[in-house]
């Protein structure tokens, strides 16, 4: 059974944004590669979240997660900046709060 709690939503949130930022890099022009990482990071991100046997934890996979999103960022064009924009923001939020570095009581 899965306890649905603000932290699992924000996470899903925010892989699931860089999922979908992933997929469309691969469909446009340009740098394919970028998404291509991004797509297997994001998706063992959200795998992560539910399955205990992922080789790196969640923590590890958010924090590639968020490098691969500044460097999709730096390199790519103007198209498509919002939901990597989105999805980097949302997973800066759950990192902070997952490692309990800033407490708000009833989310962590």
């Amino acid at each position: 059974m899965i306890a649905l709690s603000w932290l699992l939503i924000i996470a899903l949130a925010g892989g699931a944004l860089a999922l979908v930022d992933g997929v469309l890099r691969l469909r446009g022009r340009g740098r394919s590669i970028i998404g291509i990482i991004e797509v297997i990071v994001a998706a063992l991100f959200l795998l992560s979240l539910f399955l205990p046997g992922i080789p790196f934890g969640s923590i590890v996979l958010g924090i590639v997660l968020m490098i691969v999103l500044v460097v999709a960022l730096v390199m790519g064009g103007r198209r498509g900046r919002g939901l990597a924009i989105g999805a980097l923001v949302l997973l800066v939020i759950w990192f902070i709060l997952v490692n309990r570095w800033l407490v708000i009581p009833g989310v962590n």
